[in-house]
């Protein structure tokens, strides 16, 4: 594909959040691609659920989620922050939804910013066969990859799918060598947020060559409201948001059975 090709590869996406100092490293900015194939329960995005485009009550009036564009068109925002990119050490990141569910547009996207000299990012959970992940490998310096659960039961449970291929996926990345890989992991009370579920998380991710760093993510409900614009019920409703403490002991867990630089956040 040349360079024209790679410009004009359409994708839709619901939004572009400039200016975040989460998602990877330094300042970022972040593309949030439509279209997923978890449900997880917790999901604080639940707009990028549907690849579909959507409309979404908002602060009363009606919102349309979800827009074509190309690669071209969201390099030019991309671009506008490049100082800023360079000075901390920043990028773009793609996030969603899963960005894999768009694979030829992700690619694209990806392998256009590589080639301008723009630090490239992903998040997302590996929920793809691996020969669409290893395409897209070349183009991408850090992998954001969420482990949310060992258990392939109750990770189905919670989120609607098996998790034995996004594992092996994990495997299959960090033995490629071909990206950073870093593992995150939403702590979800009630999924997933017990020492033993973190530790065996941990001793998972410890175990994969080359991963040096686990972000436990602490569960919120932001997105709360979301699901009310969209007419869908917010199954986590009777939920707390788990403890600065309960946090901080996680994280002594996962220091004391892996060699994993842990933080919380991410």
């Amino acid at each position: 594909m040349n360079r024209e090709e790679l410009l004009q590869t359409k994708g839709r996406i619901f939004d572009i959040q400039r200016y975040s100092i989460h998602d990877g490293e330094g300042i970022r900015t972040i593309v949030f691609l439509k279209g997923c194939v978890l449900r997880c329960r917790w999901c604080c995005n639940p707009e990028s659920q549907e690849y579909a485009v959507q409309t979404m009550m908002v602060a009363g009036k009606p919102k349309v989620i979800g827009k074509d564009v190309t690669v071209e068109e969201v390099l030019e925002i991309v671009e506008k922050d490049r100082a800023y990119y360079r000075r901390s050490g920043g990028g773009i990141t793609l996030s969603g939804g899963e960005s894999l569910c768009q694979p030829q547009f992700t690619r694209a996207l990806l392998q256009a910013a590589k080639e301008s000299g723009i630090s490239t990012a992903m998040e997302s959970m590996g929920a793809a066969p691996y020969e669409v992940i290893d395409s897209i490998l070349p183009y991408l310096d850090t992998y954001l990859m969420d482990i949310k659960h060992i258990s392939p039961k109750k990770h189905k449970e919670f989120t609607g799918m098996s998790n034995e291929l996004m594992l092996e996926n994990a495997r299959k990345i960090a033995a490629s060598g071909k990206t950073r890989l870093v593992i995150r992991v939403p702590v979800v009370p009630t999924f997933n947020d017990t020492p033993e579920e973190i530790a065996a998380i941990a001793q998972f991710a410890d175990k994969l060559p080359g991963v040096n760093k686990i972000h436990l993510l602490p569960y919120h409900r932001l997105g709360q409201d979301k699901y009310e614009g969209l007419g869908r019920e917010y199954l986590m409703k009777d939920i707390l948001p788990p403890e600065n403490e309960h946090m901080e002991m996680l994280k002594k867990v996962v220091e004391n059975v892996s060699r994993l630089t842990c933080q919380i956040g991410g």
